[in-house]
């Protein structure tokens, strides 16, 4: 950059200094009257909006339950097999004990413990978990049993054995490759 640029942009920078100098002189004290009028606007908004008594709601009393009786025997080990009413109230089924003493053998690493647990209870069909479908989806297939018990291949929809040419791109066409 030369000394003529140099003073060009030197003197643009005074002359915007000096037009917004002269701005500010002529507007700048109606800008400020008009800003405070806003704010003494707004404050004696806030002062004389409709305030309501606050009211607070009652606590709800909570209801009292009955005295536990006391339990003479100590508590013995429910069947998880069976069915009682806090299995019912439950949304999953307990896992069956031979399932559930996997989770104690082995480590997740080589495949085994938890990792061989959720694997083969994750085989195990919606209704053998749940008392009940949980979701909507669930409605779908429940209770239906193993629909898909034999895989059968779809026909080839195609008569012709390959896309490609048997003896070569220039070669005679055999009647089978043409096009029906």
């Amino acid at each position: 950059m030369d000394s003529l640029q140099q003073n060009f942009w030197k003197e643009e920078y005074l002359k915007e200094i000096m037009l917004r100098f002269g701005w500010h002189q002529k507007y700048g004290a109606l800008v400020k009257a008009k800003q405070e009028r806003q704010r003494d606007r707004r404050k004696k908004a806030v002062e004389t909006t409709l305030k309501l008594p606050s009211v607070k709601a009652p606590f709800p009393e909570k209801p009292r339950s009955p005295p536990h009786p006391p339990l003479a025997e100590p508590p013995q080990e429910r069947d998880l097999m069976g069915v009682d009413e806090m299995v019912l109230a439950t949304e999953m089924k307990p896992a069956p004990r031979e399932l559930r003493n996997l989770l104690y053998q082995g480590i997740s690493h080589e495949d085994e413990g938890r990792y061989r647990y959720l694997k083969l209870r994750a085989l195990l069909r919606p209704e053998d978990k749940y008392t009940f479908p949980i979701t909507t989806n669930f409605n779908y297939g429940w209770q239906m049993g193993n629909m898909a018990s034999s895989y059968v291949a779809p026909e080839p929809k195609c008569r012709i054995d390959s896309f490609f040419r048997k003896n070569g791109a220039f070669s005679l066409l055999h009647p089978r490759d043409v096009a029906l």
